[in-house]
């Protein structure tokens, strides 16, 4: 495997523990210091293909903006380009690959995601709001709100189901450590109708729909797991919840995820310096990408045939000397040769 940095040096994750607070949420959270060890040791690739797989891997880094917590990256296919957001920076940026040009809109406050819409433009989480973005204009204008009965959360990951709607979840605010559970999972349908799932969620993240829509993938980051549900792709209406995979020794906090052409999920590991592939069907780890940055925060499959897969990271968090260590902590990372292919994403029909 190939991971180039800027500086031409070859990179593996070092075997200090890592216990800082995923913005601040884990301060008062018991997680076993095991699952917050980054080691190159417990970076395993598995799987009858493993090393063939691996010899192949290249991870670069292609959007050097050091983001203070990127995330929630989406390819779009229509324009070829990358949009991802910088939560605490208050920034959704696009990139163009083949101009290797950022354009940036700044929110009012923190943004959790943006999404196309099919109307034109964008929708994003910015605070507890759901917002539409015209990008020419950088107008943004409220759609609907969530969490209303609270002054502690704020939006976090979201992400737009096979018919349109949009799924979006919330977490406790920065500052508002000593809260726990305060978060929750909305739906937002196009007539703009908002409908709580989930309540008591401590960190709403990744989400994805199985190949068939009969399934919703669902990760709260402090479970320390991936969950499934029963899914009713007409009604919205999730049940049946039960766990896929465990998060194991050295891999962190499960953050953002998506899923591959054959069903397979990949999960960015906070904390964790890796990607995971997983089978959600049986539980077993797959594949396991190393990056240089711990703090690996959302990936998707993107590029003209959807084989390559962008990882986002965070330098929010890291001091001085983990920071020389890790110079490209913030950036956006494409990982190519991985021999699987993802799905275009959904457009909000709001």
């Amino acid at each position: 495997m190939e991971v180039i940095l800027r500086e031409g040096r070859s990179y593996l994750p070092n075997n200090s523990r890592h216990t800082e607070k995923y913005f601040g949420v884990l301060q008062s959270t018991a997680i076993p210091p095991s699952l917050l060890q980054v080691g190159g040791a417990s970076c395993p690739v598995i799987g009858p293909d493993s090393q063939a797989v691996m010899s192949s891997v290249k991870v670069e880094s292609v959007v050097e903006v050091s983001a203070l917590v990127g995330e929630g990256p989406v390819w779009e296919e229509p324009e070829q380009t990358l949009l991802f957001v910088d939560i605490p920076g208050h920034k959704i940026h696009r990139w163009n690959p083949a101009t290797n040009q950022i354009q940036s809109v700044e929110t009012a406050d923190s943004v959790g995601f943006a999404v196309p819409r099919r109307s034109g433009g964008y929708v994003a989480g910015v605070g507890r709001s759901i917002v539409a973005v015209d990008w020419s204009t950088q107008v943004m204008t409220s759609l609907a709100r969530v969490d209303e009965d609270k002054l502690n959360t704020r939006l976090n990951d979201g992400k737009v189901d096979p018919i349109g709607r949009l799924w979006a979840g919330t977490m406790v605010a920065e500052g508002q450590q000593d809260d726990r559970k305060q978060g929750s999972l909305f739906s937002v349908t196009s007539d703009l109708t908002v409908t709580k799932h989930l309540s008591q969620v401590d960190i709403s993240n990744g989400m994805d729909w199985s190949l068939d829509q009969k399934t919703f993938f669902y990760i709260d980051s402090l479970s320390l797991t991936v969950d499934a549900f029963d899914y009713d792709v007409t009604t919205g209406k999730i049940g049946n919840r039960r766990v896929v995979y465990q998060m194991q020794e050295g891999e962190g906090l499960p953050d953002g995820m998506t899923m591959d052409a054959g069903g397979h999920l990949w999960v960015a590991c906070y904390n964790g310096g890796r990607v995971i592939n997983i089978d959600p069907a049986t539980g077993v780890r797959l594949q396991t990408i190393p990056l240089p940055a711990t703090k690996t925060t959302s990936c998707c499959f993107g590029g003209p045939d959807y084989s390559d897969l962008y990882v986002t990271s965070a330098s929010l968090g890291l001091n001085q000397s983990e920071l020389k260590h890790q110079p490209q902590a913030g950036h956006t990372f494409r990982v190519t040769g991985i021999r699987v292919k993802g799905r275009p994403s959904h457009s909000f029909s709001g």
